[in-house]
């Protein structure tokens, strides 16, 4: 990057070239992080309160008793969480082209995709942080894994993928929408019906017919069940492969939408 002049982006980089540029702006994310950690609070405290609400207020109801319910409960929050995660690439690369950050970009010899990139995998920070505080408080509540570390470094390492995949889908929207406060609140519209229409707070035979099939194939009740199955024991083969499919569909289709809606919108 050093031997070429500022203002003349190369005609091509290759693969490896753009993944070590898009890495050096993952660093510049975790740097804002570490001089903001309360970026993390919706990783940190609003995992934490759905787990209490919800054990405390509805696990009775539900599971008959707290300490079911939380064996039930825990795997499925890390995938919500994962999902609302997932929002601030959006939220950040918006905020970044309305700063006119990009343009800065767009002068310098760096791949197209680096600035994408590096907003998307800056994001593992805050995913393994929200792990670590959301199993290390449930843990203190009640909550026991029933399987062996490899299974739970495996469950880890599922949900962040998991996560950075969904990623591409607030890409696309923070590249679409002009104000910042509009791509929140297009993803959460996303993210709460997926979340509540799925497994991870109760279990779909209650539901209506539609709803109770959409829930059965839902990546979110994919991802739950293979959570449960890595963290609590059972089968996670089924549901794991299926959670893996949905992941390369999402990237498949949205990686391409967010650098056509990137190139739309920083040319």
């Amino acid at each position: 990057m050093s031997t070429m002049a500022a203002g003349a982006p190369p005609a091509y980089i290759g693969p490896a070239r753009a993944l070590r540029h898009g890495i050096s702006l993952a660093w510049r994310g975790a740097i804002k992080i570490r001089k903001n950690p309360e970026q993390l609070i919706d990783v940190t405290l609003q995992p934490i309160l759905f787990l209490v609400m919800f054990v405390y207020l509805f696990g009775g109801a539900i599971s008959g008793s707290t300490d079911s319910y939380m064996q039930f409960l825990v795997p499925g929050l890390m995938v919500q969480n994962a999902l609302f995660a997932s929002l601030s690439a959006g939220v950040s690369l918006n905020t970044d082209v309305n700063k006119g950050v990009f343009d800065r970009f767009r002068s310098m010899p760096i791949a197209r995709s680096a600035p994408l990139v590096g907003a998307v995998l800056s994001d593992v920070l805050r995913y393994l942080v929200g792990i670590a505080v959301l199993l290390g408080f449930a843990a203190v509540l009640g909550f026991r894994i029933h399987t062996d570390p490899v299974s739970t470094v495996l469950a880890a390492a599922l949900i962040i993928l998991f996560g950075l995949c969904f990623c591409w889908i607030a890409v696309f929207v923070g590249m679409l929408v002009k104000q910042t406060g509009a791509v929140q609140g297009v993803m959460v519209a996303l993210v709460m019906p997926i979340t509540f229409g799925s497994n991870v707070f109760v279990m779909p035979e209650t539901m209506p017919g539609w709803l109770q099939a959409w829930a059965e194939v839902s990546p979110v009740s994919l991802a739950a069940d293979t959570m449960r199955g890595l963290l609590d024991g059972g089968a996670v083969a089924g549901p794991m492969l299926g959670m893996l499919a949905w992941m390369a569909g999402i990237v498949a289709v949205f990686f391409p939408l967010a650098m056509w809606a990137y190139r739309r919108r920083v040319t």
